[in-house]
């Protein structure tokens, strides 16, 4: 099998099979600074399950600690252990195992914008600004890949804060992707 085979493979794979092995941080490459500490506790456990929610029951025990130690490491809970083993790069459409050019093409903007040459912080899915997060973690870059790979030109894919809601169906003329994001008003204090 030829790395482009194997590219296409694991792009549009999603969650893995099988549990793979933790993923040290790789050095070459810029890190976002550790978030503030501003969740309560009721409101980590809540984080923690949502960050569960992607994966079988069965990867529970290990996987709670160790995103446990990465949001009060980090901040943010960014799965590391899921950053795919591929060169985060765009290639061409071609590349891309999608059944729409369309698809193809939302998942070669992605790849570029997580390149190390382009990203800011590339291992926290953070491109610009040092927030501006393409996804929330790995787990929803993987599902999107993957809900990419398989749409068609009558479906469209729905994303919220990075998180893919799922595939809907549509016609041709419709997007292919539909993202929306929570907006953060701060508290409003009258005259």
């Amino acid at each position: 099998m030829d790395n482009d085979e194997i590219f296409r493979r694991q792009i549009a794979e999603g969650i893995p099979t099988t549990l793979p092995p933790p993923m040290p941080l790789d050095a070459s490459v810029s890190h976002a600074p550790k978030r503030r500490q501003v969740l309560s506790a009721p409101e980590k456990a809540l984080a923690l399950k949502n960050a569960l929610r992607y994966f079988p029951v069965a990867w529970h025990g290990e996987l709670a600690p160790e995103f446990a130690a990465e949001l009060a490491r980090y901040g943010r809970i960014y799965m590391h252990r899921f950053r795919p083993g591929y060169e985060m790069r765009a290639r061409p459409l071609s590349a891309y195992p999608a059944r729409s050019r369309q698809a193809a093409a939302i998942m070669l903007m992605i790849t570029n914008n997580l390149d190390p040459a382009v990203a800011q912080y590339p291992h926290e899915l953070i491109t610009y600004g040092g927030n501006g997060a393409v996804f929330q973690n790995w787990a929803q870059y993987r599902l999107t890949m993957k809900y990419l790979a398989e749409m068609s030109e009558a479906q469209t894919l729905v994303l919220y804060s990075g998180h893919p809601l799922g595939v809907f169906p549509s016609h041709a003329d419709a997007p292919r992707a539909v993202i929306t994001n929570g907006m953060v008003t701060p508290t409003h204090r009258g005259p």
